[in-house]
């Protein structure tokens, strides 16, 4: 049993390497997007412009990135994993269809997807939030369905932006906005959040 504990727990690793490979995929696409945006690149006899080509650069370097991930760390969130199903999916739909809407789209679908799936553990009055999170985060079930009320909120919010911002913006705001804005807005709101539900914390807990 002991064993079996030990082999699921996490590696540690420097924090400042984990971020770098959390967050450096979505920057080095941001990067390689603003320097080739205007070009035109010929693979075959297809024709792709620079967001599709820097998509399909983007997606080995997140699996790489999550790859390093598992190999230094022993594990994988689940956030991880669907992550790199999204990106793979939307990003080969992308090239294949040589359509961006597709990897705009993505961003909707999956702020959609967890607006869904946190709305339906509401309904049955669960946080299925905590189901993910509650080893890192001990918390009460009362602080856990506040937080997953308002992440459910967000989430939504997040997902009309993303389809407003797509549609009637141009490209490079759409680029600017999911690398930095969104994350950051995420980032904040937990943030906030998690220092407005300090009286739901079970400090008590190792």
């Amino acid at each position: 049993m002991d064993e079996n504990k030990q082999e699921n727990t996490e590696k540690a690793i420097n924090p400042l390497l984990k971020m770098a490979l959390e967050l450096g995929p979505p920057i080095l696409f941001f990067i390689l997007y603003i320097r080739i945006q205007d070009d035109v690149f010929t693979i075959g006899d297809i024709e792709y412009t620079g967001f599709i080509f820097a998509t399909i650069i983007f997606v080995p370097i997140l699996l790489a990135s999550i790859a390093a991930l598992w190999f230094l760390t022993g594990k994988l969130s689940r956030m991880q994993i669907f992550t790199a199903v999204m990106v793979i999916l939307f990003g080969a739909l992308t090239a294949w269809f040589n359509d961006p809407r597709f990897f705009k789209m993505k961003t909707t679908l999956v702020y959609g997807f967890f607006t869904v799936i946190l709305g339906i553990g509401l309904l049955q009055k669960k946080s299925y939030l905590a189901y993910v999170l509650s080893e890192a985060m001990p918390m009460q079930h009362e602080g856990w369905m506040i937080l997953t009320k308002r992440l459910t909120i967000l989430f939504a919010s997040l997902a009309i932006a993303n389809e407003i911002i797509w549609r009637n913006m141009s490209e490079s705001t759409w680029v600017t906005i999911e690398t930095f804005i969104f994350p950051v807005v995420m980032f904040v709101f937990l943030w906030v959040q998690i220092m407005m539900l300090q009286k739901y914390m079970d400090l008590d807990e190792d």
